[in-house]
């Protein structure tokens, strides 16, 4: 029978009358191999288009689905793997079935109701079964026909899945990524051809077999294409939002991570691949490509998958976890000794170019990125932090984990400034570290010795005005973590104020005003370290509003902050910038507790230098700018009270009362104007006041007055606690509730600002606040917490009432 000579139908048909001539227990090799002959021709001719006339569609609505499964069914007999005699029928099959379906949508879906692609997910479990635990050095010895077979299997079930919904879902639930996973990196471990001293082939190979060059080369072409397409399969089954794979899978993906740090890649090639050929080629670039596959897919998992991130910390401290791979260590190894494979430097490398090599050191730098984003999360996971940071063993204060990142932070600052240092590292380093020291018993670890990371993170290496952008992010994110876990330990401050870390900071541009998102990040991070560091210290509150003692001092942190508080378009940097001013006032004016040291002359230099900074404070831009946190803040209750109680103690000042009356009867800032109604109407946010507690008080001839635009009418409003709706309804509450200490925080900013002034401003501010402080007045009755507003309320009137 010459099958050439058969149309694709009666080709369909054929296959239909061979399917039923065979039996359960009888085979005839004749009519396989007429089979093999019939399923060959017409995959060939589905395999393209031929013009006008759609062969596909008539052929995907006969029983030719169904037949090509039970087909399989019959070829395997219910054996995993077809036996040698029947590999060249089964791979026709597959064939006929890839090729039916390419840009086909209603074959995939013809083939999926038929039960074909669950049949070869079955198939390639099949071969799964004959990979032995856990990732392998060496390739598993296979025949070429059945490398073929599951090359043109997870063809059959990439070109079903391409775009189509249904089969993709159906794959996923059968959980074929991980079984890809393991017959990829069984039938071809990344670098193996560098060390393989096995053969190929199974020791039961037949003649034909002989393991030629040609063979050889043929062996290992096949591996990386089922390679690539197993890879390119999972790639378009990966979706965000149900993970592919769980920790299982991370053994193997960190194996080409291995492959690509020494000593392996360092390591010569075997003499059969010693000089530059196009098999050499080919390898290197698969090896490239599943360590490309691989770190995206580490990426992905431990930004997406909380097993992930735990199984790898578990693992650092028990490899049994992952079948003794150690694989974060293996992650770590490879961002610190990883690089680029020594043979694509190689002269006459076939189709290796110059502008190639360029290209794939790039994408190699993206690999290690994205290793370094993979073991960030790790650190970020809060469930992480007591198995990463092990106290157990007293060499290595921390443990071996942040040892060795506090390693890589001291080596960059020890080789100074112009050595060729990896600041990679330091990125990595400071990322993991800040994850980890988000509470103070980290925090005291790493100040203190033999760490003292204070001092390495405020090196001039690492903060100094021509850092890199990215190295800054990690050493301020870092230092941010550390002064904001640091509040209640006095040693931890101490830690950071003999390294100086203010001053680094101030003095390392980082507060310049940029615009880029990076650059925003940092700034909202050192904003935070002078926030956290000058709360309740004077020294430091000295130093960020003071100039220098030097001929040509720089700009003082109080005017970089002023600075960037008014030019920049994020409300983060404006509001945190501001808070800073607020601690700055609140620690200019407490009560220093007394040192030892402290003798007359020091007191008084000491003083001389509060007065100059109660001067520095004492100025428009900075009331202007704590006006404004209080008018963008309105459903912040905490923002608020803090500008509340920073304008009050400022006007506790001689110079001070008349500079805050007039910045909160004044029109707002254009910045702050145009947001102020929908700002009321923002959903209450959590509050501890209580309406029994705290009564609500309405002024009805205000109901028509124009929109809020002054410091004044807000303050009013908190104090009201409600907020105005011309709506049906008359009244309604304050879209944020206020409590109680924030309300009564108002009243004695009221009273504090016209205690020594008088005027229009002054007469402003009692004739908006009197009618409210009156009805406080009376409702505000009881005693404790009930009572406080109206006290306050009456205490004011009372001073009103004395002038």
């Amino acid at each position: 029978m010459d099958p050439t000579t058969l149309s694709c139908t009666e080709c369909a048909s054929k296959l239909s009358a061979l399917l039923a001539g065979f039996s359960p227990n009888a085979y005839d090799d004749d009519s396989w191999r007429d089979l093999e002959v019939i399923a060959q021709h017409l995959a060939n001719y589905l395999r393209k288009r031929h013009g006008p006339e759609d062969y596909h569609t008539p052929l995907g609505s006969t029983t030719l689905p169904q037949d090509l499964t039970s087909l399989l069914g019959v070829a395997l007999n219910g054996a995993p793997i077809p036996d040698d005699a029947r590999v060249p029928a089964v791979l026709e099959i597959l064939r006929v079935g890839a090729n039916l379906c390419v840009d086909h949508d209603q074959n995939r879906g013809n083939l999926l109701e038929a039960g074909f692609p669950q049949a070869v997910v079955l198939l390639l479990e099949g071969y799964s079964e004959l990979v032995p635990s856990g990732p392998q050095a060496d390739p598993l010895p296979l025949s070429i026909p059945h490398l073929e077979v599951i090359k043109i299997a997870i063809g059959v079930l990439l070109n079903t899945s391409l775009g189509f919904n249904p089969v993709k879902f159906r794959l996923i639930s059968l959980e074929v990524a991980m079984t890809l996973v393991r017959l990829s990196s069984a039938l071809y471990p990344v670098g193996s051809w560098m060390r393989c001293t096995t053969c190929l082939f199974p020791g039961d190979r037949a003649p034909e077999e002989k393991e030629t060059p040609i063979r050889i080369a043929e062996s290992w072409n096949t591996r990386i294409a089922l390679s690539n397409w197993a890879w390119r399969l999972i790639t378009e089954l990966r979706d965000d939002e149900h993970p592919l794979f769980d920790p299982q899978v991370l053994p193997y993906l960190v194996q080409p991570l291995i492959a690509f740090t020494p000593p392996l890649l360092t390591a010569p090639p075997p003499p059969n691949l010693a000089h530059p050929s196009p098999l050499r080629t080919s390898l290197l670039q698969a090896d490239f490509e599943l360590l490309s596959d691989s770190c995206s897919q580490l990426e992905s998992l431990a930004l997406d998958v909380e097993d992930v991130r735990l199984s790898l910390a578990r693992g650092f401290q028990f490899p049994a976890e992952h079948q003794n791979v150690p694989c974060l260590i293996a992650m770590l190894d490879f961002i610190e000794q990883g690089s680029y494979a020594p043979l694509w430097y190689v002269q006459h490398e076939a189709s290796f170019s110059m502008a190639d090599v360029r290209n794939q050191e790039k994408a190699f730098d993206d690999c290690k990125a994205a290793v370094i984003k993979a073991v960030v999360e790790t650190s970020g996971e809060d469930k992480n932090i007591d198995v990463l940071v092990d106290e157990s063993d007293p060499t290595k204060q921390g443990g071996s984990y942040v040892s060795r990142l506090v390693n890589w932070i001291r080596n960059f600052v020890l080789g100074g400034m112009h050595s060729n240092a990896r600041d990679d590292l330091v990125i990595c380093a400071t990322l993991s570290l800040g994850n980890l020291v988000r509470r103070e018993p980290q925090s005291t670890l790493l100040l203190s010795p033999p760490h003292d990371i204070a001092q390495l993170l405020s090196s001039e290496v690492l903060l100094s005005q021509s850092t890199d952008i990215k190295l800054k992010h990690g050493v301020i994110g870092l230092l941010k973590h550390l002064s904001q876990a640091s509040c209640n330990s006095a040693p931890n401050r101490m830690a950071l104020n003999i390294a100086k870390v203010v001053e680094r900071v101030l003095s390392s541009g980082v507060l310049d005003e940029r615009s880029d998102a990076m650059a925003d990040v940092v700034q909202v991070n050192a904003i935070g370290i002078v926030k956290h560091l000058c709360n309740g210290s004077l020294d430091n509150s000295l130093k960020v509003i003071l100039p220098a003692e030097t001929n040509n001092p720089p700009p003082t942190g109080l005017s970089q902050v002023l600075s960037l508080v008014k030019h920049s378009d994020k409300v983060a940097i404006k509001s945190e910038g501001t808070r800073i001013i607020v601690n700055l006032v609140k620690s200019l004016w407490s009560n220093e507790p007394p040192k030892e040291y402290h003798n007359v002359e020091e007191i008084h230099v000491r003083q001389q230098k509060r007065d100059k900074a109660i001067t520095a404070l004492l100025s428009p831009s900075c009331i202007e700018a704590l006006t404004a946190l209080l008018e963008r803040s309105l459903k912040y209750p905490v923002l608020v009270n803090e500008a509340v109680v920073a304008l009050s103690l400022l006007s506790t000042h001689r110079d001070g009362g008349a500079l805050v009356l007039r910045a909160i009867v004044a029109p707002l800032p254009a910045e702050v104007t145009p947001g102020i109604p929908s700002s009321m109407a923002i959903p209450a946010t959590p509050s501890t006041s209580s309406e029994v507690e705290s009564p609500n008080i309405w002024s009805p001839g205000a109901r028509h007055r124009p929109p809020q635009n002054r410091a004044l009418d807000h303050l009013v409003s908190i104090v009201r606690n409600i907020s105005k709706n011309d709506d049906a309804q008359g009244l309604r509450l304050a879209a944020t509730s206020y409590p109680i200490e924030v309300r009564t925080n108002v009243c004695s900013l009221f009273g504090q600002v016209t205690k020594h002034v008088s005027g229009e401003d002054a007469d402003i501010v009692k004739d908006e606040a009197r009618p409210v402080l009156e009805e406080l007045s009376r409702h505000g009755q009881g005693l404790g917490r009930e009572s406080m507003l109206g006290n306050a309320a009456r205490r004011v009137l009372d001073m009103w009432a004395q002038a």
